[in-house]
């Protein structure tokens, strides 16, 4: 019914959908532009004529028309599909002018809403007489009303959804806008919630979940359930098919009533809810796929009862947006670009999914893969399309495990991401089909794909935001990862890059504590742990309680593996790689790191020592080389000079300079020589974890880096003490505040230092840290973590004569390497949170190929 039928003259608000396309009609002269700047906002509003000006210098050339509207029409498209309310500023009183319209908003699966200005046309022609810069023919306006009058009665038939007539001028200047928001805009509602796939009448099914999730059920004076509350203001939220096939549709539909009544839940419909409801207002629907079973169940309900069901699948919206729009529910499935739009096509797509116009050998449709496209932020759950098992697939999940066929009744718990099922009692109903599914839903997902990792990426990650990944340094990556690397299914994580302390300008030294812990106080960081960095080799590992452990999770048989930085194998002997493994599994055990942690994997962050058992050909041809040939030739050089020095030849500072370079080589060949001994075996192995990255279900990198120690202390403490392979990680806390604790970190690296160790990492305890902005609003990432390295191993990195040229290496410059260190620690952190989510792997995979590509990237490796 149109606002004139109702016969109001009172001034009112004008209802209009906050993401619509509000097309204003009237003739020239009443008032269009004046009211759309007085209700909408400059930015909302596309007018013909400001595009008649700019396509022709003049908002008044008519012969730019034709132009303009195309102009106005790009306009209008654009903002559309950006999901903002737009508002068509025209005359629009032909009928053609609004078909076209109507189809942009059609085609972005918009509202269309009509606002009609039905002013007196002898008021609007005296406006127009009134404009120096438009004079129009006097036969203009009276034909523009005649087509606005013969307009109004046809605007709902040619698609408007809602028209508003706003007749004369008081009407108009009376009027405003009340700005609705769309029925599925719950974003609002951010749970928690509890997610229930398709039920088909299975209330006793139905009743049991929702115990096992906590409700508590509430019953009629029949014993009926009526409602179920849950302690803890959980909501449930049904994806539709409550009905057909099963023994108690009318169960089913009193209890989930009752609820969305309640407040309790929501519901949105499925495509048996929709072929029911028709059926019982009398419309001709072929009686089919369990719809006998629910007419005759409901025969035996109340006249009242009956009209309750009717009304409440009437008013199921298609689907819902909630959390912020990061939950999407719907019954079969939504792309992206349908998510909060309203049109028949979202509503159809909602209910019935998109099929590919085949039939399987079972005479059933074959439905479009969508998951597998999808790409969109909002988690989509859904039901419709029976699979055995629930599963995450690109961010989407099928809840429809096939209850009445006698699969299970499955819940998703948001934002948990945990599933809870039951059994189902019996097979209520025979499936066409086999309990098998055609949409994806494997719990790996779809295979990887090369459009995943090639081009320009961005990765967004909850840390810091978006991280763009360079063309070509993806193509770097991709070649890496493709030759080299292990199977993906196994690599969940690559460590990030670590930036160095600030350069220090104490004298004799280029990098020394009192920097770190500068830094870290500037940022507002107070307590810190300074821990042993080791003479190894970065190592990830992955480590299985047992031998399907890692079946069961990855996809992947074995014992688990051991990586490097850039995802290659770190050993190439698979028996000796099994049995650190096996050392690391039997440790955990021991120490009931498995049962603690509820897992049976662990990912693990640690160092491998010695650093020749990887770096041995780097370590011949690179430093031992420069070694011996400075052992070589500075005896040979000292002698002649001390002979010359015999001769009383005047050497000046030559001698004495090459003495220096023969001290500072020695110094050299000590420092490397460190990190190399001999291994046979396990034997002269070790391994010094620093970290538990992951295990099922927990991203545990995010926790304080004193749990970690102490759960790598319990693991080191658990190995065989006999021949042990596992090695503790020295450490020292720091308070920044406090001189004595600083002093006593300090000392504690110098004395490391000077006996030949590599330094110390100083990061904050509690892992993950913000610097704090004004009134107290979270900045930027921290670092997590900056190495700080000793004199004489700083001679391996630059060179055995390096302090010779301190001034000149102190003006090194940092800032890439630091913003390269948090890049890549947010990415290794997003790859952690979707491994614990059970992401699929493509998105586990993308943020550790990115660490990957970004090691591409330009910067001194010496840093």
């Amino acid at each position: 019914m149109t606002d004139e039928e109702t016969g109001s003259t009172a001034p009112r608000r004008l209802p209009v959908t906050d993401v619509s396309l509000v097309v204003l009609i009237g003739t020239s002269g009443a008032g269009k532009s004046t009211f759309a700047r007085r209700h909408f906002l400059p930015t909302q509003v596309v007018s013909s004529d400001f595009c008649r000006g700019l396509v022709a210098d003049d908002e008044n050339d008519q012969s730019a028309s034709a132009e303009a509207f195309e102009v106005l029409h790009y306009i209008v498209g654009k903002r559309l599909a950006a999901g903002r309310l737009t508002v068509v500023d025209a005359t629009n009183v032909q009928p053609e002018a609004r078909r076209q319209l109507v189809a942009i908003a059609r085609a972005h699966d918009v509202l269309p809403i009509a606002i009609v200005l039905d002013v007196p046309p002898g008021v609007c022609a005296e406006r127009n007489r009134s404009r120096p810069d438009r004079q129009l023919p006097a036969h203009v306006v009276p034909r523009q009303h005649r087509e606005l009058r013969r307009s109004l009665r046809g605007l709902e038939r040619e698609g408007f959804r809602k028209v508003h007539v706003l007749r004369g001028e008081a009407e108009v200047a009376a009027a405003g806008i009340e700005l609705e928001k769309r029925y599925n805009d719950l974003r609002h509602l951010t749970g928690p919630f509890d997610i229930v796939g398709d039920i088909h009448g299975c209330r006793s099914e139905l009743e049991t979940l929702l115990t096992r999730l906590g409700y508590v059920l509430a019953r009629d004076a029949e014993g009926r359930p009526v409602d179920a509350v849950h302690p803890a203001g959980r909501t449930a939220v049904f994806v539709g098919d409550l009905v057909d096939r099963g023994p108690d549709t009318p169960g089913v539909l009193r209890l989930v009533m009752g609820m969305v009544a309640a407040g309790h839940a929501l519901c949105v419909p499925g495509n048996h809810e929709n072929k029911l409801g028709r059926a019982m207002d009398g419309k001709k629907v072929t009686v089919s796929h369990g719809l006998r079973e629910s007419l005759d169940q409901l025969a035996g309900e109340s006249e009242e009862f009956k009209a309750e069901v009717r009304a409440f699948m009437r008013g199921l919206v298609s689907h819902y947006l909630l959390d912020g729009g990061a939950l999407v529910v719907c019954h079969a499935g939504l792309p992206e670009r349908y998510h909060g739009r309203a049109s028949g096509r979202v509503r159809s797509h909602a209910l019935y999914g998109e099929t590919t116009g085949e039939t399987d050998e079972y005479g059933l449709p074959v439905r479009y893969p969508w998951a597998e496209e999808y790409r969109g932020r909002a988690l989509v759950v859904y039901g419709h399309t029976p699979v055995p098992t629930a599963s995450f697939l690109n961010n989407t999940i099928c809840l429809d495990t096939g209850c009445v066929f006698g699969g299970s009744l499955t819940a998703l718990r948001y934002p948990e991401r945990e599933l809870v099922g039951v059994e189902a009692e019996r097979e209520w109903y025979a499936p066409v089909r086999p309990l098998l599914s055609d949409a994806p839903g494997a719990r790996e997902g779809r295979p990887l794909d090369l459009a995943d990792v090639a081009g320009r990426r961005v990765v967004e990650t909850a840390l810091h935001g978006r991280v763009a990944v360079r063309e070509e340094n993806a193509a770097a990556a991709l070649e890496v990862m493709s030759r080299f690397a292990l199977d993906p299914r196994l690599l969940a994580y690559l460590p990030p890059t670590m930036a160095p302390s600030p350069t220090s300008r104490r004298e004799g030294y280029l990098e020394h504590p009192e920097e770190a812990f500068l830094a870290y106080r500037a940022d507002g960081v107070r307590q810190l742990v300074c821990e042993e960095k080791h003479m190894g080799s970065r190592a990830v590992l992955l480590v299985a309680r047992d031998g399907a452990a890692l079946e069961r999770r990855f996809g992947v048989a074995g014992p688990g593996a051991i990586w490097t930085r850039t995802g290659r194998a770190f050993l190439d002997d698979e028996e000796l790689t099994a049995a650190v493994l096996g050392r690391v599994r039997s440790a955990a055990e021991r120490a009931g790191l498995f049962d603690e942690l509820g897992t049976d994997w662990l990912l693990l962050d640690a160092e491998l020592m010695p650093w020749s058992l990887k770096a041995v050909e780097l370590l011949r041809r690179q430093y031992a080389a420069v070694g011996a040939a400075a052992g070589a030739a500075l005896p040979e050089v000292l002698s002649a000079l001390e002979q010359a020095a015999g001769r009383g030849l005047e050497l000046g500072e030559l001698a004495s300079r090459q003495r220096r370079r023969a001290a500072d080589a020695r110094a050299f060949t000590e420092a490397y020589r460190r990190y190399c001994w001999p291994t046979e075996g396990l034997s002269g192995i070790r391994l010094a974890p620093f970290q538990l990255l992951a295990a099922e279900g927990a991203n545990l990198a995010v926790r304080p880096h004193d749990a970690h120690l102490a759960w790598i202390d319990r693991l080191v403490a658990a190995d065989d003490s006999t021949a042990p392979v596992l090695h503790r990680t020295g450490r020292m806390p720091v308070d920044v505040e406090d001189e004595v604790s600083v002093a006593a970190a300090t000392a504690w690296w110098e004395d490391l230092t000077a006996a030949g160790g590599e330094g110390m990492v100083v990061k904050p305890l509690a892992s993950v840290v913000r610097t704090v902005r004004g009134e107290g609003r979270p900045g930027g990432l921290v670092q997590p973590g900056v190495k700080v390295r000793g004199r004489e191993y700083l001679r391996i990195v630059y060179g055995p004569d390096y302090t010779e040229h301190l001034e000149r290496l102190r003006m090194r410059s940092l800032g890439h390497k630091r913003s390269l260190a948090l890049r890549e620690y947010a990415l290794g952190l997003e790859a952690l949170d979707r491994l614990a989510a059970g992401e699929p792997l493509w998105r586990v995979h993308e943020p550790v190929f990115a660490v990957l590509a970004l090691e591409s990237e330009p910067v001194d490796p010496r840093l």
